[in-house]
């Protein structure tokens, strides 16, 4: 029961660590938006016979 008992406290502890990174990136990381400009031929609009 023992080794149990420290295998949840180590996946816990894993997990909190996981989770206080998702955390701190969402929250203390800045993106900057841009806008992204992407050119389409137009063949891609043309459905293409089988």
């Amino acid at each position: 029961m023992p080794s149990l008992f420290r295998f949840l406290v180590v996946v816990g502890i894993i997990g909190g660590i996981g989770y206080a990174t998702v955390f701190a990136l969402a929250n203390f990381v800045k993106v900057q938006p841009r806008e992204i400009v992407v050119t389409v031929p137009p063949d891609k609009f043309v459905k293409q016979p089988h």
